[in-house]
This record gives C-alpha cells, structure tokens and sequence, in this order.
C-alpha cells in the first residue's frame, strides 16, 4: 500500500540552531516559491547542486516538483515564516525499493540542519512505501552533501566515478540511526529552549497597577527574585509597575524581548500572542485559564508560525535558579530555594507541592516548569534540558499525559542512566474496562501501559508526591545500594519489628548475620543486645556502641543496606548520648547506603547532615523508607543490567502480513476480527505455532474434519464461530473431550439448534494434552503503541489478573521479564519436582508477537488464549486478531506536538 506525502499534515519540527520550520509535501501552487529557491542560489551553488550552473535548470527542478502526484516519487520543502529554504525528493524511476534522493538547500541557510531534517523526513516516506535505498549522484567536491549523508546514522556507501560520486544508503531504521536522530533532536530542542528558560529579557503583559492580579505576582517574583537580566512590564495604563519599566505594548519595548510572560484575559492570548511573533518575541509563558478551542488552536498556530516555544496555558509558571540568572516567574508563594532538581508537572497545585517539599529537604531546584495544558513545551523537553545544563542530577515529573511516549521513553533511557528520572504515576483509575471486549483489551489498563512505559525506561514510578518526595531524598542523599539485603538496627525491639515487616512487605531481603559478625557485634554492644537481624542494641546503647555498630555493618559485605531504627529513651537523655550524632558524627560511610527510622519526628523525611558533608535520610514510618530502598534497589539493580537487544525472528513474511491485512481492510472498511483462516494465515506469517485445526460448515463436513484430526486417543474439541462471537465460554459455544462421530454430531447439532442462522461454522481441534494454560496478547494503544500482555490463562484469566506487561518492540530482556513476573512465573520455571515448560519457545512466542505487533499499525487486539505451554511445546489453542484502519506512525521522526 502507498502512502503519499500528499496526504500527510505539515509537521513542525526544529533546526539545529533550535529554529522552527514546517515540513510538508509540495503543492502545485509552489512553483514559483520552489524556482525562486533555486534562482537565488549562488551560480556555485547551483552547479553542485546541478553539476552546472545552468538557469534553466531551476525551472526544471521546479517543474518536476510541482508536477501532478506519480507513483514513485515523493517531494518536500521546508519553509520558516512563508519562505521555502529548502527541498528533498526522491523517485524510484519505475522500481521498487530503490529510489534516487537530491537535496537542495537556500543560500546562507546552510550548517543549520535544515537538509538533514529534510531527509529524514524523507526516508520515513520512503521506509512506509517500501523503499529501503536511496541513491544519489553528488561532485567530489560538493562537501556539504557528502557530509550530510555521512552523518545521517545511516550505513552509505560511495563509489568514485571521476569527479562524481555515487552514494548508496540503506534505510534501515537501526539503534546507530535513532541514536543519531536522537541527538540532534536533543541539540536543537535545548537551543530552542533557550529563550525560555535563560532569557536574556523578559517581558509581563497583563501586570495590573493594583495587588491581586496574576502577572503583577509574576512581576513581582521576577523583580524580587533578582532576575539579572533585562525585566519590562506591558501596560498601556502605566509608565511603572513595581518600579519595573512599563510601555503600552509589545512592540513598543526598547528591545525585543527572548521571553514574554501573556497573562491576560483568554479573549486577548491569539492577538497578543501574534504581536510577540510579528516582533521576533522567541518564547511564550501564557499562564492564562479558560482558553476555547478555537483560541487554544489559533495560540499554537501562531507559536508554529513564528517560531516561538509555549509553556502553558493554564499553568503556575517556570523558573531558573541558577545564580546568574535568578528567574522566577512563577506566581507560588514563595521563591524557589536554588538546587539540583529539575522540576516538570502539568497540575500548578503539584508542583507548589514539590516546590515546598525539595526546600525542606534542602534539595532545592535547578529549573521548574509548570507545563499546565501543554500545548507544546513537554516533560520530554525538560528532560533533555536537565541532560545538558550541568547543574541538574535529579528529575522530578508529574505528567498526566504524554504527546510521544515512544520517544519519550527512548530519551528517558537516555537520561536515568546519568540521573534518577522519578514520577507520580497520575491517572491510575480508569472506568469502562468491565465491558472490553477481549481479555487484552480488559487486562491493558492504563495503569499497566503506564507503569510498562516507566519500568523499561527506568523511571521510578511511585504513586503519590509524599512518596515521590521521600525516594528523592534517598536517592539525593545516600549511594545506592548494591542489592536489596538490609540490616536493622535499632534501641527498640518494637521499632525493629515495624522496620523489619516494613522492608519485607516491599520485597527488601533480610539475610541472617554470620557467625562472625554476630561475635564481632556481642563484643561492641551492651549486654543483653539481641544479635540477629534485627540488632536490638537495646535502650541502654550508648552513643559509642551503636557508632561501632552502625561502622561495622558498613564494612560487612552480608547486607547492602544498613537501616536504623532510633527511638527517643530517657537512658541517652540521662548520660547525654546523642544516638542520632553516632549515625551523622562519623565520617566516611558512603560505602552502604544508611537511612534512618525515628518516629517521633514530625515531618514524613528530612536530611540530617552528617561530618562528611553528605546527608543522610531520616523517615518517619518504616513503610516510607522500605518504599524508598525497594525504589533506590531497582533503579541500582536496572542501571547494572546491560541495554538489551530487540531479537529479530527467523521465518517471518512481513511483506504476506501486509497483504492479508490490507485485503481485509479493503473488504471491511471499519475492520473487525478476522475470520479463523485468515487469523491463522496471518499468525503464520509470523511463524506463531498453532494446534493443528479445520473448518466445518456443515454436519458432515465436521465429522470428516473429526476424522482427519483425531489423534491417539480419538478425543477432540468442537467451538462454534460466528463473527463478533468473543466469549466463547460464556456463550457456551466450546464442546470438550469428544469421541467418536456421533459426538461430533450431536456437537454440531447442538450449536445449530442454539445458534441457528447466525453459526456460520464450527472449529475442529484435537484435545490439546495437559500442561500450563496461559495468555498472551497485544493491545494497540493510540498513544503509547502495542502492548504485549503475558499471564496466567484460561477461562479464570480476568479474574486472576495475573499478568506482566511491556511495550513492543520487545527486548531480550523485556520477554525475560514478561515470563518472570507474573505470579505463575515459578510454575513455567519448574517448581516441587516439575519440569520447567519449554522456556525457549515461550520466548520464540512473545518474540513473534512483538514483531507482529510492531510491524502492523491496524493491528488493535491479538488475542491467544490459552496458549498450551509444556515441556516439550508451546502451543496457541485459541487465537483472535482485531484489525482496524490506522496508519503506520512513525514514532522517532522529529516533530513538534
């Protein structure tokens, strides 16, 4: 199936210098733009690009570009405020999967990425049409495009033919290609948000002359904050405000200013936006409520147009701490302490929150964002933001929609392994399941697709700001920790115990001491100490002990955690021991992570600060801390654990697949489940094994498929099909252990008398063997892309809820994970003499479903239930397939939202 460019959007996207351009196809009204393109060229210029400096070659380039829509050939410009600066296309001459690709580029636009978005623009086309080379013919000496398709990312070859060369480059879309993309994505998302968040001027519309309105807060907070740089109001009615510079509107300033904070009434956001875009304003902070759809519409148009980056509406506002900036426009109550957290949250009350909790803690904040409505400006882009400016080593998110989770989670990557990247998992609750049609649809919440995106992306997920605020102390303060063994430590046997149920409840391990170290510990603490672990040193520990204690625990390579337990006693009080001094007082501990229980302090955590210089985490409730080590123990155990590898299937007829769903498409418009053979050709293209099966539409045609089928035994099973027909247990539609051909009869009678006209046929199977039932399956998400789904199955499956999740496409070490983490994991592995299933084809089986699912966009629920898994074989007994009409999107291609 052909996909024309024609009939894809325009998409913006940014240049290296964090420019904002459209991307769209060429139109027959832009020849006269195209050839005033090439007519403004340099006569230089013109023969690289031409191999001749002829004029007329303009005209032609133009022509051929404007020509009316042909197979084969494909044409898109880039275009900033209304002016084309530059071109791509290709044309494959005929053939069919190889296409030659130029390039041209407006004079003194060159070295700002403008080809090279331009082309990887265009190699998305091509990939969706099936062209999977382009070739290109350049000059030796034409540098600049050479370069080009060098630094792509992409395996290009060269073939020297006197002064020409001809560059041929696979188009496959590897990890090296994504990476490359990645990176100058990142580039030129930080460039462009440069004007937004280090403004070297900063401009309030809609500062009253009176207390009470937002942007004279916002005024305010800039002006008290000490921002360093250039600060002006915009007020027809003033001449100052706050004793900041005031001019009747944005034109009118002195200069133009990088960042322009709009907070005006809904009404006036789409003009005043336009009069900043018309001045060359770079960066929008629109903290204005109750936008219609239009408005919202015409804002973000107008931002695209002109280039400007948007954070908001409907939001609190950011902020720059970093000392020689010193920016706050927000309007919280109070200023941001300056710090090393990097803050990004949609809900204004939330961050005010995080705001709070990270000055408390003495963490502090390096940049905040308050992204409201996010019409633009993302959680993606502060992450990359966070990545480059040197001051930031921990991200905080709280972000209840996501615009590209798939890139997202590539960047995620990206940045957790030099930071922790922690969230709220917002939105966790979801109405509407009970009636999905399939048990993928109902399992696939999107509490599971959220928590699968941040499990293989390496964020750490926590389900409210309290808990999110106390992991971030712990991972702020302490190492983190090898493993998950901890050791207690406590002058109270009660607080022990809580603390010893608290870490067990979140998964933590709590090993028996050696022998060795149970002496080691008798000798340095009071008599009557309970060694074991918990260590109850007793009330009566002193100061002294417990510092020997705590030093010793440290240094024992049993336990990865030491965790103390402290309870205020009248004994240290009397003696004048300070316990908590024997954890801060003594220097150089950071070979163990060290955290502290003390329950009577009022806040939920807090740092106390240890000689060293470092800080170590103080809870309140044993359940916070044992959440925040089980947190800080998976990031250590997933930054350990090699980047794994997507395999790649053997016997898979991707080209087969296409065709199959595209003739159902073209027959069933609005889609639907696929029919069992054509379901089962399907699976075949993906070599997914299935029981051995026929189809009967009449009486006798099911007796003579019986007869074919029956195995040693004879026993067989009988399900009726009609289309729509899901549930087939509920309906009763399934017939087991059935002998003999008056059984299959009366089977086939049986369905017939009870369905009538609307069974259009019956499925013939012989009785599968016991083994473990179990489910697999996918379910397409708009937003987030396939899911794979992999529990325990059976007729029981909604009801257990026994299953593990991961986004296609599938790693190595995401199919481990699937087949580990369910509850039923230890029944597949082999438990109480058992024989393990045959692990490898169970692999081969989630393999072959994620490539099917990567590979097919209209692909919106697959459904194998169960499938038989056994020593010997893994088996699909049942299977469903939804198709509907969608369009591959590529996830990785750079885009604005």
């Amino acid at each position: 199936m052909t996909h024309d460019v024609l009939d894809r959007p325009p998409i913006h996207a940014l240049l290296t210098d964090g420019t904002t351009v459209c991307i769209r196809a060429v139109q027959q009204g832009d020849h006269e733009r195209l050839r005033g393109l090439y007519e403004k060229m340099s006569p230089e210029n013109l023969r690289l690009r031409f191999f001749a400096a002829s004029r007329r070659s303009a005209v032609m380039a133009a022509d051929r570009a404007c020509a009316p829509a042909r197979p084969g050939y494909q044409a898109l410009l880039a275009e900033a405020q209304g002016l084309v600066i530059g071109l791509a296309e290709y044309d494959t001459g005929g053939g069919a999967d190889t296409a030659e690709i130029s390039v041209a580029v407006a004079d003194g636009l060159h070295h700002r990425g403008v080809g090279t978005l331009l082309v990887e623009h265009l190699v998305s086309a091509a990939r969706a049409n099936g062209v999977t080379t382009f070739t290109a013919d350049a000059l030796g000496e034409n540098h600049k495009v050479l370069r080009l398709f060098a630094d792509l990312g992409l395996r290009t070859a060269r073939h020297f033919d006197g002064p020409e060369v001809r560059c041929t480059i696979r188009l496959d879309q590897d990890d090296a290609y994504l990476s490359a993309v990645e990176e100058r994505g990142r580039a030129a998302d930080v460039a462009s948000l440069q004007p937004l968040l280090r403004p070297d001027a900063v401009a309030v519309v809609g500062a009253g002359r009176r207390p009470g309105s937002v942007g004279r807060a916002i005024l305010h907070h800039l002006k008290a904050g000490g921002f360093t740089r250039r600060l002006f109001a915009v007020n027809p009615a003033a001449t100052a405000i706050l004793g900041v510079p005031s001019h009747p509107s944005v034109a009118a300033l002195p200069r133009i200013p990088d960042l322009v904070v709009l907070a005006v009434p809904a009404g006036a956001v789409p003009a005043t936006a336009e009069e900043c875009g018309k001045t060359g304003v770079r960066a929008l902070l629109v903290v204005t409520v109750g936008l219609s759809a239009d408005q919202a519409r015409t804002l973000i148009s107008v931002c695209r147009a002109y280039g400007m980056r948007l954070v908001g509406p409907n939001c609190l506002g950011i902020s720059n701490t970093d000392p020689e900036l010193r920016m706050d426009a927000t309007f919280a109550a109070e200023h941001p302490r300056p710090g090393t957290a990097g803050v990004a949250v949609q809900s204004g009350g939330i961050g005010i929150a995080l705001l709070d909790g990270l000055s408390r803690l003495g963490i502090g904040v390096s940049t905040f964002a308050s992204l409201g409505d996010k019409y633009d400006v993302s959680g993606n882009d502060l992450l990359q933001w966070w990545e480059s400016d040197g001051r930031t080593d921990l991200a905080l998110l709280h972000l209840e929609s996501f615009g590209n989770p798939r890139a997202f989670s590539r960047t995620a990557r990206r940045v957790t392994r030099r930071m922790p990247v922690l969230t709220v998992d917002a939105g966790r609750t979801e109405a509407g399941r009970q009636a999905a049609a399939s048990h993928t649809a109902a399992a696939a919440t999107r509490t599971m697709t959220r928590l699968a995106l941040f499990t293989q992306a390496g964020i750490t997920a926590t389900r409210s700001v309290g808990e999110l605020l106390e992991t971030a102390a712990l991972l702020h303060a302490q190492p983190l920790p090898a493993g998950t063994r901890v050791a207690v430590v406590t002058n109270a046997g009660g607080a022990g115990v809580l603390a010893v149920d608290a870490c067990a409840e979140a998964g933590l391990a709590l090993p028996s001491l050696s022998a060795g170290i149970i002496e080691e510990l008798h000798a340095l603490l009071p008599v009557g100490a309970a060694v074991g672990n918990p260590v109850d040193a007793t009330a009566v520990v002193t100061e002294e002990q417990l510092s020997a204690c705590v030093d010793r625990l440290v240094e024992y390579d049993g336990v990865d955690v030491v965790l103390v337990a402290l309870v205020p006693t009248a004994v240290a009080a009397a003696t004048g021991d300070d316990l908590v001094r024997a954890l801060t007082g003594a220097p150089g501990r950071r070979a163990r992570t060290i955290a502290v229980i003390r329950l009577e302090q009022d806040a939920s955590v807090t740092l106390l600060p240890a000689a060293d210089g470092s800080t170590i985490p103080s809870y309140a409730e044993p359940q916070a801390v044992a959440r925040a080590l089980a947190h800080a123990a998976r990031r250590a155990a997933w930054l350990a654990r090699p980047v794994g590898t997507v395999p790649e299937p053997d016997r898979v007829d991707t080209e087969r697949a296409h065709e199959i769903t595209g003739t159902y498409l073209a027959a069933e418009s609005e889609g639907g489940w696929l029919d069992p053979r054509t379901c089962a050709e399907l699976l075949d293209c993906y070599g997914i094994p299935q029981i051995s099966w026929a189809w009967a539409k009449t009486e006798d045609e099911a007796v003579r498929a019986a007869r074919r089928l029956r195995g040693a035994d004879g026993r067989l099973v009988m399900k009726a099909y009609w289309p729509g027909l899901v549930h087939k247990t509920e309906k009763r539609a399934v017939h087991l252990d059935i002998q003999g051909d008056a059984q299959v009869r009366a089977a086939f009678r049986d369905f017939d008398s009870r369905f009538g006209d609307v069974l259009t046929g019956v499925i013939v199977q012989p009785l599968a063997p016991r083994g473990i039932e179990l489910f697999a399956g996918v379910a397409q998400d708009e937003v987030f892309g396939p899911l794979v789904l992999f529990g325990l199955g059976g007729t029981a499956t909604e009801v257990l809820a026994d299953h593990a999740a991961r986004l296609a496409p599938l790693t190595d070490h995401d199919v481990h994970d699937l087949i580990t983490s369910p509850r039923c994991a230890p029944l597949l592995l082999g438990s109480r003499g058992n024989r393990p299933v045959d692990l490898p084809a169970l692999e081969q089986l989630l393999q072959r479903l994620s490539r099917m699912a990567s590979d097919l966009p209209q692909l919106a629920e697959a459904d194998f239930n169960p499938v038989l898994a056994t020593p010997g074989t893994v088996t699909v007994l049942d299977a469903r397939v939804r198709l509907l009409p969608r369009r591959a999107q590529d996830p990785y291609l750079r885009r604005l939202r």
